[in-house]
């Protein structure tokens, strides 16, 4: 094996409701895409109420970039075009038929394919949006060539799902996404391995790539820590990154000419009767896997891990890039004597309460907040838990004085908001930090337009 390269620091948040290795099917009713899933995209509505889709029909697209499409996981036809404040489109909900129907993209010669044939046809069936760019984490420019490709095989977030284990039986196809991955870049694929991963000679001997060994704790799993300390992004360069089970879709899609969007859904949390693993389709309505799963109605269901995900209703959707469903406890209650209590049964980061004596056990935390919002002071907590060279205090405070040239020196080309997410799971502060990042990211974005 190759010398891991080890994360020192960051924080393993032990939560209780691990999803088991167990797999379901439990097809949804209908299905959504969701254009607040995308940053930095204009949607054109293409379709309308009522019309009849295939898996594959183009939704909407993008105004600024026409070419790239975002289209139906599933066929049948258009339930509704839900719409928000000042008429922004927030949802295309589909009601899916009784079989699926795909339009068809025609079977691809993978090792003949030219860099622009697997363009065009990544665009024409929607699933151009699964390459996203670093930096500003948006929807990939066709137009650009990436520095690098990378693909993170595993995820360290609380009661993440275990993309080994998602993606076992799909090696095949993963291998057909990564030949056409390969060409659209002139470097090798980048693949950043767990150590202590069971597949990881599986994923070590995969032609086209080149291998990361990491250990440590979370953030590791997160694919800009890793760029960080392999191939750190410079100004005007970008780098690509994609989600293993997306690699296998897009094999799906060049060796059988449909766009299957059929996942592994990781339903965890400690509001959750039977976590586990189930197959889906993109945008699924999560009613289908929490009906009669959920231990209370007074619960917090999260698309995403708990640190970086959205909260939907119970009636809600799967965000696009979401492979993992939480569900937590609210949290609207108040503690008696608060942080000035023993806390033997309360969580903590440092050594606040007792309970940081009590090693390797499993939490049932809720989403209190336990404090209100304080002034942002320099306490270097933020150092312990963060992976990269980069002085996130600082970072912080520039992006919320709007200061370009010193974010550009201070590397916000390297970070995304989920590399701050434990920054703000800790922070005394209670300070919105990953939404400062997203707006500093924002506003570099528009500059450098």
């Amino acid at each position: 094996m190759t010398n891991a390269i080890k994360i020192k620091r960051g924080l393993n948040i032990k939560l209780e409701g691990e999803p088991q290795k167990n797999r379901v099917e439990v097809p949804a009713e209908t299905y959504a895409v969701k254009p607040t899933d995308f940053i930095g995209v204009f949607p054109r509505l293409l379709v309308q109420e009522g019309d009849e889709v295939k898996a594959g029909t183009p939704l909407f697209c993008d105004k600024q970039h026409e070419e790239i499409l975002f289209t139906s996981p599933v066929s049948g036809w258009v339930q509704a075009v839900v719409r928000g404040e000042k008429r922004v489109l927030e949802e295309i909900q589909v009601k899916a038929g009784k079989t699926i129907e795909y339009e068809d993209f025609g079977i691809a010669d993978i090792p003949r394919l030219t860099r622009e044939q697997a363009i065009e046809k990544l665009l024409k069936s929607g699933l151009w949006p699964c390459i996203r760019q670093r930096p500003y984490s948006i929807v990939a420019n066709p137009n650009d060539k990436p520095k690098a490709i990378y693909i993170s095989t595993f995820d360290s977030a609380p009661l993440a799902p275990d993309y080994a284990f998602m993606i076992q039986q799909s090696l095949k196809k993963f291998q057909m996404g990564l030949d056409v991955l390969a060409k659209l870049t002139d470097s090798p694929i980048h693949l950043g391995i767990n150590s202590e991963s069971s597949n990881y000679n599986e994923f070590a001997l995969l032609p086209h790539t080149q291998t990361h060994v990491f250990k440590g704790k979370h953030p590791v799993g997160n694919v800009g820590v890793q760029i960080h300390h392999t191939l750190p992004i410079n100004k005007g360069e970008t780098v690509w990154v994609v989600n293993p089970q997306d690699v296998v879709l897009i094999g799906n899609l060049f060796t059988t000419g449909h766009y299957d969007a059929s996942i592994w859904v990781a339903v965890a949390g400690s509001q959750v009767q039977k976590p586990q693993y189930y197959a889906t389709l993109k945008g699924a309505c999560v009613s289908s896997f929490l009906k009669n799963n959920l231990k209370s109605d007074h619960t917090r269901v999260i698309s995403g891990n708990v640190l970086t995900g959205k909260q939907i209703s119970p009636n809600g959707y799967l965000g696009f890039y979401h492979h993992q469903l939480t569900a937590i406890p609210e949290g609207d209650h108040y503690d008696f004597l608060g942080w000035a209590s023993l806390g033997v049964k309360k969580y903590t980061a440092g050594n606040t309460f007792l309970s940081a004596w009590i090693r390797n056990r499993k939490w049932n935390l809720d989403t209190n907040l336990n404090g209100g919002h304080r002034s942002l002071v320099m306490t270097g907590q933020y150092e312990r838990v963060f992976p990269m060279d980069i002085m996130p205090m600082q970072l912080i405070k520039a992006c919320i004085i709007e200061d370009v040239d010193l974010m550009e020196k201070l590397g916000i080309y390297e970070v995304d908001e989920e590399d701050f997410a434990l920054c703000e799971f800790i922070d005394a502060s209670k300070t919105e930090i990953q939404q400062i990042i997203r707006k500093g990211l924002d506003l570099v974005r528009k500059e450098m337009s």
